[in-house]
């Protein structure tokens, strides 16, 4: 790997699977079982200049479960960059302050231009409608765990993206990891004006995937492995698509319905969260709370082991884990949710 993770285009499939492979020796520290120390003293940059929960919060969890520190900075309103202070100067003192450094940032390319002034280990925590790579990690860990649970292989699966295809930043990361396996399936269904980029689409092509657009749900997914859905990010829409938007129709949502008529007991669901569950939002259904497809919540645990597998790579601690063991002594529940099953 690179000394930063700012785009799975740093990846091949080698450095996926070292990662898929830490991540799973990361499962019973981020289930809480067993401790580790290995960063100790070390202390993380959360620079978060967009609004985020899950992603921030998951970074600092994933950080101090591997007995590191972590300072905390939330948008621009509280920070030198809105006194002027460019990226740059940001990226340096930061940098004097941390051993690690995640950012997320409204503007594509921002969080490459912040890395460009370090050698500290940077990662990307989200450029506008760029790149997530950290949670396309986690999903092709998901992927990955709910295919061995199923008794399925990534090769030949039929893989369904549904929903914001454009400005949904979780998902140009996730085809691009997609495509470095064995030939996949593709099919993208996203409403009118916010279809997946060309350019992306040519990509997954090239190293050999079958790929198909459709504009409707309305068709058998029988053959289906995974449904990846995706909520409408207007906030990044220009006042143009906001005046011309209609909204999306259910005619796009997956809910029960969908999944019961023309899927299978084995289709898994996904989501890269928050979901939209406003009425008339038509985001992935709240009637699949409780149904084992529903791999969401699973989804947001297995960010915090692969989280953990990123940070233990870039600052070469990974090696060091299975010495560094003990067990929790706090009470632990059995089940996280009311309805994990």
């Amino acid at each position: 790997m690179s000394p930063h993770l700012l785009s799975v285009d740093s990846l091949n499939r080698d450095s996926v699977n070292h990662l898929l492979r830490v991540a799973a020796q990361m499962e019973p520290i981020a289930q809480r079982r067993q401790i580790t120390r290995v960063l100790e003293g070390a202390v993380l940059g959360n620079l978060f200049f967009e609004a985020s929960t899950r992603t921030r919060v998951s970074f600092h969890t994933a950080f101090c479960r591997l007995g590191g520190s972590v300072c905390d900075t939330t948008g621009f309103t509280f920070s030198s960059m809105a006194k002027g202070e460019s990226l740059y100067d940001t990226s340096r003192v930061m940098s004097g302050y941390c051993d690690a450094i995640v950012m997320r940032h409204p503007d594509q390319g921002s969080v490459a231009e912040f890395a460009a002034a370090t050698n500290v280990p940077v990662i990307n925590g989200g450029d506008g409608p760029g790149e997530h790579p950290s949670q396309a990690l986690l999903d092709i860990y998901t992927i990955d765990k709910e295919f061995q649970r199923l008794g399925k292989s990534f090769s030949g699966a039929h893989i369904l993206m549904t929903g914001d295809l454009k400005y949904g930043r979780t998902v140009h990361s996730l085809i691009k990891l997609l495509s470095l396996y064995d030939p996949l399936r593709i099919t993208l269904v996203s409403p009118p004006g916010l279809e997946m980029p060309t350019a992306l689409i040519d990509l997954v092509t090239s190293r050999g995937h079958q790929v198909e657009v459709r504009d409707h749900l309305a068709t058998d997914f029988s053959d289906l492995d995974v449904v990846y859905t995706t909520r409408i990010q207007k906030e990044r829409f220009t006042e143009e698509m906001n005046e011309n938007f209609q909204g999306i129709s259910d005619d796009f949502m997956v809910n029960k319905a969908f999944l019961d008529q023309r899927c299978t007991d084995s289709t898994i669901i996904m989501h890269p969260l928050p979901r939209d569950s406003r009425a008339g939002a038509n985001d992935l259904n709240v009637d699949l709370n409780g149904d084992p497809r529903l791999a969401i919540f699973r989804q947001t645990d297995n960010g915090i082991s692969m989280r953990m597998a990123i940070f233990a790579t870039l600052l070469q601690v990974d090696t060091l884990i299975e010495k560094d063991l003990r067990p929790v002594r706090w009470f632990v529940p059995s089940q996280i949710g009311t309805l994990d099953r």
